[in-house]
């Protein structure tokens, strides 16, 4: 398969953001070099790791392996609570450049605001400390809801991006809202869903599938570009980093947008940023 051309968004720190990246959870070791290697030599030019992942090194390894110049690599990484102070995050960015083999990270992000820890201001002052140094290329947040970024723009801080848990079944139409109202760039992990059967398998999608010749995957990643929003979901089957990177030669009608919308299940389980966070 020929490498795919992906359309990018650009953040207010002039980094262009491709449309769609590679999560990297649960990868590591061999598979997740080879994953990488894998979705960069397909085209994938967004990848998305963590502290917590405990992966950092494999992404590294394939990132510099790759016959991809550097600076077109797009790296997320982010870090966990007990890191959020300013002297902190530049303890544990050191410790993510270590890891990655790097000399910076295109994105960090504070990985779960843990408002019960209380500072993620902190947090977001030792990232922009970090970014200033040229260290990271752009700061953003992670799980954080609109009460966690109203703090942050009391202080006069606006995260570049905000990831979070979004697929049909949990659409997040009040983040999303609040998302690009304030110009926060919106990225979703688990775009596929946690468990995928109880998603992908529905009627609803398979019919708009068949319309265009694709599969419920694209479908589901399609909707949620046309939401404005950057998918990143995870596979180490080249297969499937394929099928989820071919997602630009088709478009959703207004109706199918909203079949796909009529999919949301308020009772789906959503990883709650104010009890959960590590």
């Amino acid at each position: 398969m020929a490498q795919q051309k992906i359309p990018t968004v650009r953040l207010r720190s002039g980094v262009a953001v491709p449309r769609i990246g590679l999560g990297t959870w649960p990868l590591t070791g061999s598979e997740g070099v080879e994953a990488v290697a894998s979705a960069l030599d397909l085209g994938y030019r967004l990848l998305d790791t963590a502290e917590n992942y405990r992966n950092e090194d494999a992404v590294g390894q394939a990132v510099r392996e790759s016959s991809v110049p550097r600076e077109n690599i797009v790296v997320t990484t982010k870090f966990n609570k007990e890191w959020h102070s300013i002297d902190g995050v530049r303890e544990v960015l050191s410790r993510s450049l270590d890891a990655l083999g790097l000399d910076y990270v295109d994105i960090l992000l504070i990985h779960w605001p843990n408002p019960g820890h209380g500072r993620y201001v902190h947090a977001f002052e030792g990232m922009l400390a970090v970014q200033e140094d040229g260290l990271v290329r752009s700061v953003g947040t992670s799980n954080f809801l609109p009460t966690h970024l109203d703090v942050l723009a009391s202080e006069g801080y606006i995260p570049e991006i905000n990831q979070i848990q979004l697929d049909p079944l949990r659409p997040r139409n009040d983040v999303v809202a609040y998302m690009r109202e304030n110009g926060i760039v919106g990225e979703c992990w688990s775009p596929l869903g946690k468990a995928q059967g109880e998603l992908l398998e529905r009627e609803e999608l398979q019919a708009v599938a068949d319309a265009h010749g694709v599969t419920p995957a694209q479908v589901v990643l399609r909707w949620e570009i046309q939401r404005g929003l950057v998918p990143i979901p995870k596979s180490a089957s080249r297969e499937r980093q394929a099928e989820n990177l071919d997602v630009f030669g088709f478009e959703l009608s207004e109706e199918e947008m909203q079949a796909v919308d009529s999919l949301e299940d308020p009772q789906a389980k959503i990883d709650d940023p104010d009890r959960f966070g590590h």
